[in-house]
């Protein structure tokens, strides 16, 4: 889930501000003084201490005083907080994190990065980061501390402006980190909790003469531990203080044992789970055991599958997960996709380990498996459908327990096949959603020689095969997509199956397109378009292929074929409620209106593609229409305006694959605009508006671009000052020489306004 941002702008993405955060006001503060005085802050202690709280309070102080807010602006405080994280605050969960190459990928989504390169995540951060001052929260890095650790040092030596503040069982064990160990609460503060925990279950609880002592020993037998005082306050419903003392301590005297050597919090820790097992009916642990096989958040209907059985009926789930959030051992949470359902690390550890000693955790992990191929499944689906949207974000929420799917089917030499199905099926989603990097990286191990031989299963193979060389294509990896796509049409000729050599023949046009070989491409995607049709396939690849045919017509001067191809692209996707490949039909609907002179037409049509391709994070389509829009800008008559867009665009090209980056037709906008605009400027103006525009957030960005000319009001100050006329300055690109045949297509990087790779 991407958490909300705070409330006033690009200050981060913290989860909504924390409610009462009871006691801890001198570890706070410490903390504090602490990210005054070290880069890099590691507090630590046992499971359940309380850690992950502490610092989202930290993180939330930060953000406040950075922004000015409660009275700091102005203030020394103030003042050396937005000097600190004049970029934000950002949390990176990595909790859910098992398979370590992910866990750039999860920091780089916590920081809200796209990149559709082939650069590895690592130096996407470090590169965005440089320049930044920002405070970075890495949480629950246990399970990849390695790796975390290593992530840490090199982005603190290549960013000075970075801070890390981290929460852990152990430190990084980096130089110059400070560590602050977290003890828990002193006993009036773990009093305090326990009544407030209490309270919130029963409204009717409260602390009195009579009860005060035994709460007290409550809390001191359990060490003051904050997640053991949640389940034990989750008992005092049914039980009086007196009670709950009294069953504790027989539970106590039989169970501290533990584990030998284990630190006493620990074991402590260990005995407060194992008494709320112990109090849970058999049905309440054995769901318990078995929710444990999801990561990170999962949904009611998800549970009833995957935890129902004849020893567990599914109508009886329902009531089973409300009994256990009533004992704190479920969390309820909200997302985009509606309600979820969490169990904090701690639980979830204790519960696979009963579920192991079970002997069900192979059957189980395969429940999961096969329910997230499901949803896969049933998401490509919808994908082409007016639920685009809600799959995007179904498909964001759930990415932890689909990344735990595909792990299982990797892991399994006899099921490597449903992982290339798998990874294949979600390419919507790597393509469609900004997750190039990440759909790489699936891709690349499903198709990973395994010595077994694959005809048997060949179709789910294929699948993978097209899709890398689809993801490979945009990330602008020609080598890799050309292996790929020739082994998948081979395969499929031999093996006689005709959709996945469409597949391959689509994308080797779509590739033969960003590569500006024209007369290629117009074969090919025309080939795919026959072949798709001989096997009724429609879907949003289908239309797709039509559209890049209209781009290579386009682009070629043929405008008529072109307006008929994306005109009925357009329908076609206003009857499904396909919004992804509407964008770039827009796209190429805006590219004739404007070459027909209707300004007006080009930036209608450009305001819904621009819309659409930044809900959808799509950075392709996202950065190709902002630059037609910038030249429509200057059609208009505002070439300042123009600037400023341009300047903004200008390093989302660093995230954009080679390939596209060094097209002559798809950049031909960009140098336009930049030769158009400077000449009713002069260079030294044009700069600052594109530097004024390169300072701008992608949110600030799209804001900038639907406004219309009257909104903007500048148009005509700007030409005035320019000792320019006010009327359009670009009419009919095709005339201005942007559809001509180049004989000679400049080389990647354009030539040098365009940003360095």
């Amino acid at each position: 889930m991407r958490h909300r941002p705070l409330r006033d702008g690009p200050w981060g993405n913290l989860p909504s501000e924390p409610g009462r955060f009871i006691g801890r006001g001198a570890e706070l503060a410490e903390l504090g003084r602490l990210l005054e005085s070290s880069r890099l802050v590691t507090v630590t202690g046992v499971g359940g201490v309380g850690k992950s709280r502490l610092v989202l309070a930290a993180a939330w102080s930060a953000a406040e005083a950075a922004r000015g807010a409660r009275g700091a602006r102005g203030t020394l405080a103030g003042r050396a907080a937005r000097e600190r994280y004049g970029d934000g605050v950002f949390l990176a969960e990595a909790a859910a994190v098992r398979d370590p190459a992910l866990l750039e990928l999860t920091v780089s989504e916590a920081l809200g990065l796209t990149d559709h390169t082939t650069r590895t995540p690592r130096t996407v951060l470090a590169e965005h980061l440089a320049g930044r001052r920002l405070l970075l929260v890495l949480d629950g890095f246990e399970q990849v501390v390695d790796e975390s650790a290593a992530l840490v040092r090199e982005l603190l030596r290549r960013c000075p402006g970075l801070r890390v503040l981290a929460a852990g069982r152990r430190p990084l064990a980096l130089d110059g980190e400070l560590v602050l160990p977290l003890a828990p609460p002193v006993p009036e503060e773990a009093l305090a909790l326990l009544a407030a925990r209490a309270g919130a279950a029963d409204p009717g609880f409260a602390v009195t003469a009579a009860n005060r002592e035994a709460l007290a020993e409550v809390c001191a037998r359990l060490d003051g531990i904050p997640l053991a005082l949640e389940l034990a306050a989750a008992r005092l419903r049914t039980l009086s203080p007196a009670q709950l003392l009294a069953r504790l301590e027989d539970r106590f005297a039989l169970l501290t044992g533990g584990a030998r050597g284990a630190l006493p919090r620990h074991r402590t820790l260990r005995t407060a789970i194992g008494w709320s097992h112990e109090l849970c009916t058999p049905a309440q642990r054995l769901l318990w055991a078995r929710l444990s096989v999801f990561a990170g958040r999962f949904d009611l209907d998800a549970a009833e599958y995957v935890c129902a059985g004849p020893d567990l009926p599914v109508e009886d789930v329902l009531d089973l997960v409300g009994e256990l959030q009533e004992q704190s051992l479920l969390v309820r949470e909200e997302t985009a996709d509606g309600v979820r359902l969490r169990m904090l690390e701690t639980v979830r550890v204790y519960g696979a380990g009963w579920l192991e000693s079970l002997g069900d955790a192979r059957r189980l992990r395969r429940r999961h498996r096969d329910w997230y191929l499901g949803l896969a499944t049933s998401c490509e689906l919808d994908w082409f459908s007016p639920r685009q949207q809600e799959v995007a974000a179904l498909v964001e929420t759930e990415l932890a327990n689909l990344r735990l799917a595909l792990e299982c089917c990797l892991d399994e030499p006899d099921e490597v096949h449903l992982g290339q199905y798998l990874a294949g099926t979600l390419w919507f989603y790597w393509a469609g959603c900004g997750r190039l990097t990440e759909g790489r990286h699936w891709l690349d191990r499903a198709l990973e020689p395994t010595g077994r031989a694959v005809t048997e299963y060949e179709s789910s193979r294929l699948k993978a095969l097209w899709v890398l060389g689809y993801v490979a294509a945009l990330q602008g990896d020609a080598a890799a997509s050309l292996g790929a796509l020739y082994e998948c049409r081979d395969a499929a000729a031999q093996s006689g199956n005709p959709l996945a050599s469409a597949y391959a023949v689509h994308r080797l046009g779509c590739l033969a397109l960003v590569s500006d070989d024209m007369g290629r491409a117009r074969e090919l995607l025309g080939s795919a378009l026959e072949q798709y049709r001989a096997v009724g396939e429609l879907n949003s690849n289908v239309l797709m292929c039509q559209v890049e045919l209209g781009m290579a017509l386009a682009f070629q001067g043929e405008l008529a074929g072109a307006l008929t191809l994306c005109r009925e692209v357009r329908e076609i996707c206003e009857e499904r409620g396909e919004r992804w490949t509407k964008a770039y039909a827009l796209y190429v609907l805006a590219y004739a209106a404007l070459d027909a002179g209707d300004a007006q037409e080009a930036r209608r049509l450009l305001d819904e593609c621009v819309a659409i391709n930044h809900a959808f994070d799509d950075l392709v389509g996202l950065v190709l229409a902002l630059e037609l829009l910038a030249l429509v800008t200057v059609a208009e008559g505002d070439p300042a305006e123009a600037a400023l867009l341009q300047g903004a665009a200008e390093p989302m090209w660093a995230g954009v694959g080679l390939q596209l980056f060094g097209s002559g037709y798809f950049n031909a906008p960009r140098l336009m605009c930049r030769e158009r605009a400077g000449e009713l400027l002069g260079a030294e103006r044009y700069e600052a508006y594109a530097a004024e525009g390169r300072e701008l957030s992608r949110e600030a960005l799209v804001g900038r671009a639907r406004r219309s000319p009257g909104e903007r009001g500048r148009a005509a100050r700007v030409s005035r000052q320019a000792g320019r006329g006010g009327g359009p300055a670009v009419v009919g690109v095709r005339r201005a020489g942007w559809a001509r045949e180049r004989e000679d297509p400049p080389p990647p990087g354009g030539d040098g306004g365009s940003t360095s790779q």
